[in-house]
């Protein structure tokens, strides 16, 4: 099974489930390619409402384990469990517990990696996938670490792996045996970081993430197109997705930003303050549409890609709209909008301009 949507439509992979992997699919890959390398394989469409869901009620789960955590995407997060492992007798204990509630209240499964350290656990975690556990005890990092290809290392991309095997490096023992100096030489300060992550040694804590800058959403189309109704509709529908992010993360936004790629991926980027921040889609569609429309009537090139960004967050309370009634409408219909979709999925009810989409 491959998640991304149609293959005969432009888009990449989202994910794929580990019967596909085995034919070398990965995310990120064109999904035509990928039919290609899987013609069995079933295609279905990403349900991102849905994921978030499940990711809130994860994230929600582990915080009954321990305060500390450090998430990494929807479904990955650092726990830092010292002194939290005590009513279970051990890590690997308490890791078990938490597998048993995953399962039971998500119906999902979880690998989990224990160590003492972020780069050993994450690997740790890897190497048990699907649904593994896998406790490297101290002092035990290096002889876990050691025969393990170079690109199992978090950092070691195609690039630094093709460097380290050019200096004869294929596994990340044999780095950790390099002398520091020549990997600094070689890499520069990364080349530090891989070396000390190489010897199983990690000085970063587990830190709750900040706040977010930004909120972005984008769509790459499966024909380029000048048709401006349809890039219009597109880029009101992203608006739409943007707007109700913040609205779930009870921010508003004075910054909006508008992208766009042309056949030639070239991309143009224009941007416009709001007079008062907002979390009301018709407020950023109506600015973002602003400036598709100047762009547009510079622009020659079709189009493949548009996208929208918000930035300037702030938390959610400020003026009232005091003496601008419509846009209080606008207001409370977003909020209407959003609890239909909650109840009754993303695509229970469509404002008349998506229809062209």
């Amino acid at each position: 099974m491959i998640v991304g949507g149609d293959p005969e439509r432009r888009g990449v992979v989202v994910s794929a489930s580990y019967e596909a992997r085995p034919f070398n699919i990965h995310a990120g890959m064109p999904l035509s390619k990928a039919r290609r390398l899987c013609p069995e394989a079933i295609f279905i469409q990403a349900n991102f409402p849905r994921y978030r869901e499940a990711s809130h009620r994860f994230m929600e789960l582990l915080a009954e384990f321990s305060h500390c955590i450090e998430p990494l995407g929807l479904d990955e997060a650092y726990l830092d469990v010292t002194g939290y492992e005590e009513p279970y007798g051990s890590p690997g204990k308490l890791a078990l517990a938490i597998k048993e509630r995953i399962y039971k209240e998500l119906k999902l499964t979880a690998s989990i990696g224990i160590a003492t350290c972020k780069v050993v656990a994450k690997i740790a975690s890897t190497s048990c996938k699907p649904n593994g556990l896998r406790e490297i005890t101290p002092g035990e990092e290096l002889h876990f670490l050691n025969h393990l290809p170079i690109a199992k290392l978090p950092g070691v991309g195609k690039k630094t792996e093709q460097a380290l095997n050019e200096m004869g490096i294929a596994t990340i023992g044999e780095l950790a045996l390099l002398p520091a100096d020549a990997v600094k030489k070689r890499f520069g300060k990364f080349g530090m970081v891989i070396h000390s992550y190489a010897n199983g040694i990690d000085g970063r804590k587990v830190e709750a993430p900040g706040e977010p800058k930004s909120i972005s959403k984008q769509n790459t189309f499966a024909r380029d197109t000048s048709d401006s109704h349809f890039l219009e509709a597109n880029l009101h529908r992203l608006c739409e997705q943007v707007s109700a992010e913040l609205r779930y993360q009870d921010k508003q936004t004075k910054c909006v930003t508008l992208k766009l790629r042309d056949a030639d991926f070239k991309t143009i980027t224009r941007q416009v303050t709001l007079k008062q921040a907002s979390n009301i889609g018709q407020v950023i569609s109506s600015s973002a549409l602003q400036l598709l429309s100047k762009v547009l009537a510079q622009k020659e090139k079709p189009i493949r890609l548009i996208g929208i960004k918000v930035s300037s967050l702030y938390s959610k309370e400020g003026q009232l709209y005091m003496f601008n009634t419509e846009t209080q409408k606008w207001g409370h219909l977003d909020k209407a909008i959003d609890e239909i979709r909650r109840k009754y999925g993303s695509r229970a009810i469509k404002k008349g301009r998506d229809i062209l989409i």
